[in-house]
Order: structure tokens, then C-alpha cells, then sequence
């Protein structure tokens, strides 16, 4: 889609969400590059805070625009549960730790949703969210993407898991693609350079 002509940090460890967003960000012109950098992840039942408050820390620190994203495996019939603690529970229980939760609950629905928070060094701060509904399988299917992937069935897809899908099949449905579509457009309108 034309010259690459801004380069942002993002600030993640997971290498899975970097390629992801890298893919996405490219398409736009944007740069992306990886900041390999301990974040402060406050506690929070909203990931738009937890998310907003590590970009505006680390763009303080490492005085550069900065993007942190934080996402939550939000599932309906156990109120909402993982949401903003998913990585906690991810490492702690397991793919399946967490199905075994939902044993008998004829009740899949799930949504995983996504913070993407740009910041620059002064404070600014500005969060762009996305959302994509689904179900919980019964079982893990898949071996692509990380974390929930492989339980988790997005609704406007094919019948695959997120796992089961490659990274670009992933881009078009995903809650983080959304979020960094959305900070893609909104850095392109305002013609902001990192």
C-alpha cells in the first residue's frame, strides 16, 4: 500500500502478537518494530486502562511513541470470565483448565476483545479497541496463533478456530486487527509520524 513512512515501537514480548500486528501495520505504511521491554500492568477489570497506562509509562521512559496492546478472552456464561486476567489464567489453568470450567454449559458464547494504546512521550495517550464474537469449542483444534486460539471460534468465520487459521486468514476477523486497523487509519488521517 505505498512507502512505509512511520515507524512505531511496540511493546510486547509475545512474538506471536508482534508478527501478527507487524503484518497488519505494513499494509498501512506503518514501520513496526519490536520493544523488548518489561511493562507496568496495573490492576484493572478494564483493559483499556491496563493497556493505557503501560504505553504512557513506557513512552515516558524510552522517550518514543509507543504501543502496548492488551487483550481479554471475555466468556458470557461465566460472566465475563477470564476478561482482563486471560494471560493469568492462560498460564495457570491452560486451554484445558478453562474447558474443563465450562463442562456441561450448553453456553459457548465468547468474545475475545482488544486495547491497542499509541502514546507518546508528554503523556498523550489514545486507545483504539476491537471486538470479535465467537464460541468456545469443546475441544483445542488447531496449532497456529497462541494463548486461547485453539478454543476459540470466531463467529463470522468458517467453522475454524483461530488457531487453525494462518496469520493473514487470522488479520480479517481478529480483535487485535481491528484495534490496530483502527490506530492504522487514525495515524494515516492525522499524518503522524512516529
Amino acid at each position: 500500500m505505498g512507502l512505509i513512512v512511520m515507524a512505531l515501537y511496540f511493546a510486547t514480548k509475545n512474538i506471536g502478537k508482534f508478527r501478527e500486528a507487524k503484518l497488519l501495520m505494513t499494509e498501512y505504511g506503518v514501520s513496526l518494530e519490536r520493544l523488548d521491554a518489561d511493562k507496568v500492568e496495573i490492576q484493572s477489570d478494564s483493559i483499556e486502562e491496563i493497556a493505557s497506562y503501560a504505553a504512557s509509562d513506557l513512552a515516558s521512559k524510552f522517550k518514543v511513541a509507543v504501543v502496548v496492546e492488551d487483550a481479554g478472552l471475555f466468556i458470557r456464561p461465566l460472566k465475563g470470565f477470564p476478561g482482563p486476567y486471560s494471560s493469568y489464567v492462560y498460564k495457570t489453568l491452560g486451554l484445558w483448565g478453562l474447558l474443563k470450567l465450562m463442562n456441561g454449559l450448553d453456553d459457548r458464547r465468547a468474545y475475545f476483545l482488544s486495547a491497542v494504546a499509541y502514546s507518546k512521550p508528554g503523556g498523550f495517550v489514545k486507545v483504539f479497541t476491537g471486538k470479535v464474537e465467537g464460541f468456545i469449542t469443546n475441544r483445542p483444534r488447531g496449532h497456529g496463533g497462541f494463548g486461547f486460539d485453539p478454543i476459540f471460534k470466531p463467529m463470522e468465520g468458517d467453522g475454524r478456530t483461530f488457531a487453525e487459521m494462518d496469520p493473514s486468514e487470522k488479520n480479517r476477523l481478529s480483535h487485535r486487527a481491528r484495534a490496530f486497523r483502527k490506530l492504522a487509519l487514525w495515524l494515516r488521517e492525522r499524518k503522524i509520524r512516529c
